[in-house]
């Protein structure tokens, strides 16, 4: 944590948590004194009165199944373990069991209680009454001593008395109160210790996601919370972990969005560079064209040749020169489009093979003129996903193509392979190699390895960059390689799977 942020926390945290489990123990330690000093002395008087009552309750029912001997053993049980004295007389007031030794003392007790005596009156404090016994606090006049007694009929017919000395409440709190002021303190040191190990504890995941959170403020997103809490600070650490990394992918992007933002306005500058070699090339194709048209129509309008044959001659090479000019403009305007973006893409699935089965049956008159011999594999149905029309302008460049350089054996051969989720397409041609320093050239706009033999058969130079621009607009890969006996260009489409 740097210091400038640190001047902002007055109290760091681990301070804080020490504080709070040092005044919560203050708090517990001084809450038990008050309860005991104020409550302690209600419950002793429940729990005397509670045990009046079941010793009552023992020497009624054992009374009602008249076994003398029985009763004895509980009445002296119960003197043992509660501290009280029992008295139980017949209805001729002759003593049925007694647990003191001065039986006369307390019958006479029980027969003030029992007539009355106002010698005594005002020196009890009523606690209960009804119709088979009544408890009330006595004070001994003889000894001072303050007592809790239960005194009444049995349903047997006898009466009984139960006494119980009331030991000093207010002594007792006081000696409870030491006792708790003494364990405090001890468990206070022992408490306050392990709140000192708590606090650090629990504070060490939270400094350490300040620690975190103060790096990423610096952009450095190497910081990664590594604790292991299984509890909120774990989930806080593990979401600024999540943080951290959207952040720096969020970074990224936009770094990745500057630069292709930048790339953007190269584009737009290479896109204006290219619009005027678009422009450059076609006056330097259109030219040979124009020229000719120009020179022979020239010709018949001043009769150079009055012959009907050299009129002909003149006609055919103008329609000749201008379906070459027209050839030239839509291939153009084809290329201008896939280049600027221009031209939708449909993707769709078809049969690869019923497309390449389909051409090759319209091109039949064009092999026929070339003397050319096909060679495909007969292949069951592939289907592809791609653009329709644009692979088949792709096969229709390739196969023109080597319809146009043919030689040797005159042979075209077409194959159709499928690897995993692509399908590759073939057409190999035997004829003459491509030089190798032209193989990277090929697919430039107006590029001719035979200037002259492209000019035999009207060629442009602007197929293979069609087939370029279709297949980088499709994402897919295309290529040519040199073969032995010829040349084999080739193209991939998605497979369907």
């Amino acid at each position: 944590m740097n210091q400038s942020n640190s001047k902002k926390f007055k109290i760091s945290i681990y301070t804080q948590i020490s504080l709070t489990f040092l005044v919560l123990i203050v708090i517990v330690i001084a809450a038990c004194i008050l309860v005991n000093t104020f409550f302690l002395d209600r419950y002793y008087l429940r729990n005397k009165v509670s045990v009046l009552k079941n010793a009552y309750g023992v020497i009624n029912e054992s009374l009602g199944e008249g076994d003398t001997e029985e009763l004895t053993l509980e009445v002296q049980k119960l003197s043992d373990n509660y501290n009280i004295s029992v008295v139980v007389l017949s209805e001729s007031m002759g003593i049925i069991v007694s647990s003191v030794n001065d039986t006369d003392y307390i019958q006479r007790q029980l027969l003030r209680n029992l007539f009355g005596n106002k010698e005594f009156k005002g020196s009890e404090k009523l606690i209960e009454e009804n119709e088979n016994y009544t408890i009330q606090i006595r004070t001994d006049v003889m000894s001072g001593d303050e007592y809790i007694e239960m005194w009444g009929v049995v349903d047997s017919g006898g009466v009984f008395i139960i006494r119980s000395a009331m030991d000093s409440i207010a002594e007792s709190a006081a000696i409870s109160n030491r006792f708790l002021i003494y364990i405090g303190l001890g468990a206070g040191v022992i408490s306050i210790l392990l709140g000192l190990w708590a606090a650090k504890r629990i504070a060490r995941p939270v400094m350490e996601i300040t620690s975190v959170s103060e790096r990423m403020k610096e952009l450095d997103f190497d910081a990664k919370y590594t604790g292991k809490a299984n509890n909120e600070i774990g989930v806080l650490g593990q979401n600024i972990n999540e943080l951290s990394e959207t952040l720096e992918r969020t970074i990224s992007d936009l770094k990745s969005a500057n630069t292709e933002l930048q790339r953007d306005i190269a584009r737009k500058t290479e896109i204006d560079d290219m619009r005027k070699e678009f422009l450059s090339n076609v006056s330097h194709e259109l030219k040979t064209p124009i020229a000719l048209i120009q020179g022979y129509a020239e010709g018949l309008k001043d009769c150079v040749n009055d012959d009907d044959e050299s009129r002909d001659f003149y006609c055919d090479v103008i329609v000749d020169e201008a379906g070459k000019m027209n050839n030239i403009v839509g291939k153009l305007l084809t290329l201008n489009q896939l280049e600027f973006g221009n031209d939708s893409v449909v993707t769709e699935r078809f049969d690869i093979v019923e497309l390449i089965v389909n051409y090759l049956q319209s091109a039949d008159i064009l092999l026929k003129q070339h003397e050319a011999q096909v060679l495909m594999k007969e292949y069951g149905p592939i289907e592809v996903w791609g653009d329709q029309f644009k692979a088949e302008e792709v096969f229709n460049n390739y196969f023109s193509n080597a319809l146009n350089h043919l030689s040797g054996e005159r042979i075209i051969e077409i194959s159709v392979e499928k690897s995993d989720n692509k399908v590759r397409v073939s057409v190999f041609n035997t004829g003459e190699q491509i030089p190798e320093e032209s193989l990277e050239h090929i697919w430039d706009k107006f590029y001719k390895v035979d200037k002259a033999r492209t000019r035999e058969y009207g060629g442009s130079g602007v197929g293979l960059s069609i087939v370029k621009a279709i297949q980088d607009s499709l994402g897919q890969e295309y290529g040519v390689e040199n073969m032995p006996n010829g040349v084999r260009f080739y193209f991939e489409l998605d497979a369907h799977i």
